[in-house]
């Protein structure tokens, strides 16, 4: 795929969207290319929140969409520049006017009365309400154009002045631009510093030790606290490697030790701080007459210390004139990654540290959660489970399950044009499900609405921990075949809901996202309230890959009632959209009286069958994970198996049960561990390796 195909199927997928929403091609350009820049990590959330409009002194006015990262305290609002002729060119001047359209939008929000102009249930009020809310918080200013145009070569940088006295930036992205990225190495954004830009020769450093590693390097930095500020304020979040950022952005950012320190005790910094760790490909050095500097550094992340990091940006930036930065330095561990490796190794290995460096903090295994069991068991059930196919396909298809960011994608990249081909029907689009798709519906299903509407991040985190918690306490046991499929069940529910929606009388183009969830949510709660012995036959619809007729009427009636409750002038807080993210909002939903047809009953399982179903797939997850152990230990020769005999014995670190496994596995093949014995040996092997032991 190269990226003509790509921007043809881009714009296609577009049109389809749009036709099958009702709510146009621009909306629909605005929501799919903010959610490739999600997955590649470029935007922490999206909200759709149009407006235009002509303000003070008759100045154009207009927003497509914004997202706040509470974190870094950047604002970042999308334009959309969406003309699909061919051909076309985006010149400077009209870049300057789209540019100059978003900040007349923020100053009149600030500093006009056109919040009393807006209705009240519109998102674009919601917007201007958390402008105003957080005018005093915001740091940063990010103004970014998405367009179908290709970008003029004038344009190398488009300057923005600061707006009200806060820092701007504005960034232009076009269709090959997000081709450029979705088709890298990781699949998301990547940074790219200049170390001399932040301090005269780079960073001090010196090669922490000469042992020769095939994956990486490591190397002990000296980095100035401006410096460190400065990249902070330059790149912001996204700085941070995603776990880490998912963990801090749920905390309070700034320590208030780390804060006493930078304002009474700046020279005392380097000691008291435990510094901060750091993970790079690509890094250039020069030797000087002072010794070692890093110059240069792409793919650089904070993967440990990203408290120290945000606090000296908040000092300088909150206590103008008190903070000293320039007598600060932090010590910074640079592990640099060799770039050979291959992209799921990489990816560990950056976790793997991540885990390591982080193992004093109260951070989780949930939070270093893309390469969990749990997802791998997830990719094997899509790649294994066949669906009937629907639209008068022939023959069964896939739901792909994207372990991996942009996995769907870069799949197709390397294929011929009749390899995509059979791939895409295969594995059509619309069956493609992300972490953060099964996040939502889980969470949905699960009564949480409140938590699916706080953003991606913050539900997929919630998930995540909750999904290690039970993988810890059952083994695994629960998430097999039937999990994946009831997953996906729930996955044509929520996606037929957001579809009928705009296609209701009564919607006026907002909040589909929060009345999708909440929808869902309040249908699972009515079922267990008025048929307690009941649910809904999830395998049933995974079975004809179709939400059930009468399924459908309830979703498009409760749909009504959910926007009216999330609406209503007696809500809770004025802003709808913060109103969602609280608890007491789903409380308020799920007050709403509906009752159930009957013959919904013809849509639901008894608890008894649902039991048996769950017994059964249980005991399937338990002979696949058995023959996983058996497969695993029958892969290690019988030589190996008598090394850890050996090295085992010699340290007493087995029980009987572990030798008598131990001596058949030494008689490979000609006898064979039971399931129970080749999970004893697994265990024994991660014991034997932390203790030194190689195979």
């Amino acid at each position: 795929m190269d990226a003509q195909e790509f921007r043809k199927d881009f714009l296609e997928d577009i049109k389809a969207d749009a036709l099958a929403t009702g709510e146009g091609s621009c909306a629909s350009f605005v929501s799919s290319f903010a959610r490739y820049l999600q997955e590649a990590e470029y935007l922490l959330d999206f909200t759709s929140s149009y407006f235009e409009g002509t303000g003070k002194q008759n100045r154009k006015l207009r927003v497509d969409g914004y997202t706040y990262d509470e974190f870094d305290k950047t604002m970042s609002l999308i334009i959309a520049d969406y003309d699909i002729s061919d051909d076309r060119t985006l010149a400077k001047t009209q870049a300057g006017q789209l540019q100059n359209r978003l900040i007349y939008f923020i100053n009149d929000a600030l500093n006009t009365q056109l919040h009393r102009n807006l209705e009240m249930s519109r998102p674009c009020s919601d917007l201007v309400d958390l402008l105003r809310e957080k005018r005093k918080e915001i740091r940063k200013y990010q103004l970014l154009i998405f367009t179908t145009a290709n970008i003029s070569a004038t344009i190398k940088i488009l300057e923005s002045d600061n707006i009200n006295g806060v820092p701007s930036e504005c960034q232009i992205w076009d269709i090959e631009r997000l081709f450029q990225l979705c088709g890298s190495d990781t699949g998301r954004h990547i940074i790219e510093i200049n170390f001399k830009e932040h301090s005269e020769n780079g960073i001090p450093c010196l090669e922490a030790s000469n042992v020769a590693a095939d994956d990486f390097k490591s190397y002990l930095c000296i980095i100035p606290g401006t410096a460190l500020a400065d990249l902070y304020d330059k790149y912001g979040s996204s700085l941070l490697e995603g776990n880490v950022r998912s963990f801090l952005s749920t905390k309070v950012a700034v320590n208030k030790k780390i804060r006493t320190t930078i304002l009474q005790q700046p020279e005392r910094f380097f000691a008291y701080n435990n510094g901060i760790s750091a993970t790079a490909m690509d890094v250039q050095f020069e030797h000087t007459e002072q010794g070692l500097f890093l110059v240069s550094a792409r793919d650089f992340q904070i993967i440990n210390g990203g408290q120290t990091t945000a606090s000296l940006s908040s000092a300088r930036y909150n206590y103008k004139g008190k903070a000293n930065l320039g007598a600060i330095f932090v010590q910074m561990k640079l592990t640099v990654i060799n770039r050979t490796l291959e992209d799921d190794a990489a990816a560990t290995l950056v976790q793997n540290i991540s885990r390591s460096s982080n193992s004093q903090n109260k951070v989780s295994d949930a939070d270093f959660f893309s390469t969990h069991p749990f997802h791998v068991q997830m990719e094997r059930c899509s790649q294994r489970l066949g669906a009937r196919g629907t639209g008068g396909l022939q023959f069964e298809t896939k739901w792909f399950y994207e372990r991996a960011r942009g996995q769907y994608l870069q799949k197709q990249m390397r294929m011929t044009a009749s390899e995509k081909k059979k791939f895409l029907l295969k594995n059509p689009k619309n069956q493609l499900i992300t972490k953060t798709d099964l996040a939502k519906v889980r969470n949905t299903w699960a009564g949480l609405p409140h938590i699916v509407s706080k953003g991606a991040q913050t539900n997929f985190t919630e998930f995540a921990q909750k999904i290690s918690d039970a993988w810890e306490k059952d083994e695994g046991l629960l998430f097999g075949d039937k999990y994946f499929q009831e997953s996906v069940a729930l996955c044509l529910i929520f996606r037929y809901t957001e579809i009928i929606i705009p296609h209701q009388p009564w919607y006026q183009q907002g909040y589909r996202a929060n009345i999708v969830t909440y929808t869902m949510a309040i249908l699972h709660k009515l079922i267990q309230a008025q048929f307690p012995k009941k649910d809904l036959d999830l395998m049933g619809i995974w079975t004809r890959q179709a939400v059930p007729a009468t399924v459908q009427n309830v979703l498009s009636e409760l749909s009504e009632c959910v926007y009216e409750k999330l609406t209503d002038p007696k809500r809770g807080v004025e802003n709808v959209t913060q109103w969602c993210k609280r608890e007491g909002c789903w409380s308020s939903v799920q007050s709403i009286e509906y009752k159930l047809p009957g013959e919904i009953e013809d849509c639901l399982v008894g608890q008894d069958a649902m039991r048996t179903v769950v017994k059964e797939a249980r005991a399937d997850r338990r002979i696949e994970m058995d023959a996983d152990a058996m497969t695993k230990v029958v892969k290690i020769r019988p030589d190996q198996w008598r090394n850890a005999m050996a090295f085992a014995a010699n340290r007493r670190m087995i029980t009987p049960e572990e030798h008598t496994a131990l001596r058949i596995a030494c008689q490979l093949p000609a006898k064979v561990p039971t399931p129970t014995q080749s999970k004893k040996l697994i265990a024994l092997l991660e014991r034997l390796y932390e203790e030194g032991f190689k195979l």
